[in-house]
């Protein structure tokens, strides 16, 4: 028998979040799994790491089931690390992250936690994706996505990934058979128009409450959010390479010296 695949699973929803308990019901049929999560929601955390404090490691299951799970006190990136470097016994072939409860569609790629973790594994150069589901409810349901991740998955593993990507799904919150299919596509132009909700506490402290509104601000029909409102399953491959390698001959113009 061929060897399974060694797949790498978290996510920023917390360890018993409905998301993950669904994928890790689909990786089970693909490969064997190893589940590393955070013990607590860690949405909005992007790529933070734990520096200043200790990091626990709980494991979830007595070694009687089919694969191993621990909880983690950190965040999705310091789960990602600490499974490839303290928990596996060798690098995965896969690192899947979600499913997300909620889009990290455009612009929400850079303060996903679930987007980061995936990037943390592309960066060890690990083929990574990041699941999410159009749906912030706890209660989602998530059925309807089982078969488009698994694909996505066996394609994966399958053809691998290109050096230096790792993909961001994003699913429509639609039943299955509304779902028209998987479209590849590049990031929608996009921003939250931010406010804060100020109030004051029985003291008369100020705290705020972070409230804004996505706007779209791009109309091209090749973007992720153009084929999740017209009823698609959007898959952005993104890079960690942040330089603006456009930007490089313009700023060569410059004059830096000294005065």
């Amino acid at each position: 028998m061929p060897k399974k695949p060694l797949i790498l699973i978290t996510n920023d929803d917390g360890i018993t979040a409905p998301g993950i308990r669904t994928l890790i019901d689909v990786m089970n049929t693909i490969g064997d799994i190893v589940v590393v999560a955070p013990d607590s929601p860690q949405s909005g955390a992007g790529h933070a790491i734990t520096i200043n404090s200790t990091l626990h490691i709980d494991k979830m299951t007595d070694g009687t089931g089919d694969y191993e799970e621990y909880s983690c006190s950190g965040t999705p990136a310091d789960c990602v690390k600490l499974g490839i470097r303290e928990i596996l016994d060798r690098k995965p072939d896969l690192c899947v992250s979600g499913i997300n409860h909620g889009s990290n569609s455009s612009i929400n790629v850079i303060y996903s936690g679930t987007m980061s973790a995936a990037i943390e594994a592309g960066i060890e150069g690990i083929p990574a994706i990041g699941f999410s589901l159009c749906d912030y409810n706890w209660g989602a349901n998530f059925e309807h996505s089982r078969s488009f991740v698994k694909t996505i998955v066996e394609n994966v593993l399958k053809h691998g990934l290109v050096d230096g990507t790792v993909l961001n799904v994003n699913i429509p919150n639609l039943d299955k058979k509304h779902i028209k299919g998987i479209k590849v596509c590049r990031q929608a132009k996009a921003n939250w128009e931010e406010e804060f909700d100020k109030r004051q506490n029985p003291y008369g402290k100020d705290y705020y409450w972070l409230t804004g509104k996505f706007v779209n601000l791009d109309h091209g029909e090749d973007t992720d959010e153009w084929a999740l409102s017209n009823g698609y399953i959007s898959v952005v491959p993104i890079q960690f390479d942040l330089t603006a390698h456009h930007s490089i001959q313009h700023l060569n113009t410059w004059n830096f010296n000294e005065k």
